[in-house]
């Protein structure tokens, strides 16, 4: 697309175009080049709407970190009704999906990003990751004052290990079946103390 084409709503068609690029080249492949070619516009059209690449790159994972924060929000309003294992496990598989999955090691591997992130939010440094910690040690709380988890359970160690676990068990593995069935088995075993003891 010629320079002077006009793009409806060019920052969420970079950010789309982004996604696709980061997920079918990863990391390494995300340049600026990549994004617009992938776009279909100018190299140009991405420096009108951002100071750099790293700025842009900060927007994104805020963008997609906002986007987080919504299904985060959904798994909050399921403390109380069903399964809590179900509700984890489900969360677990939202919040780390192919995107979340993909853009955490772009802000591992971009010192620039990661600083930017920082000071754009808190727990910027480890946004994504920031933002499923958050949600599950929420939602863990509510059920802990319903009484479905253990007065006494540390959420969060049960955080940690639900992040962490869930995000091992995203990592380089495609989804469906057995994803979900690995995910269900995590929670079972992580959760199975807390949801079923009741202190004394």
């Amino acid at each position: 697309m010629p320079t002077g084409v006009h793009l409806r709503d060019a920052r969420q068609q970079l950010f789309d175009a982004a996604e696709r690029v980061l997920l079918r080249d990863g990391p390494n492949g995300l340049t600026s080049r990549a994004v617009t070619d992938e776009a279909g516009c100018a190299k140009g059209v991405l420096h009108r709407h951002f100071s750099d690449f790293d700025a842009f790159l900060v927007d994104l994972v805020l963008d997609r970190a906002a986007q987080l924060d919504r299904q985060a929000s959904v798994l909050r309003e399921s403390a109380g009704k069903g399964a809590v294992a179900d509700n984890l496990a489900g969360a677990l598989a939202a919040l780390f999906g192919p995107i979340p999955v993909a853009i955490i090691p772009l802000i591992t591997f971009r010192d620039e990003l990661r600083a930017r992130l920082r000071q754009a939010m808190a727990g910027g440094g480890i946004a994504i990751l920031a933002q499923a910690t958050t949600a599950i040690s929420a939602y863990l709380a509510d059920e802990r004052e319903l009484g479905r988890i253990a007065a006494d359970a540390d959420i969060e160690s049960l955080t940690l290990s639900l992040v962490g676990g869930g995000h091992l068990l995203f990592t380089d593995r495609d989804p469906g079946p057995s994803a979900t069935a690995a995910v269900s088995k995590l929670v079972a075993a992580v959760i199975a103390d807390a949801v079923q003891r009741r202190p004394i």
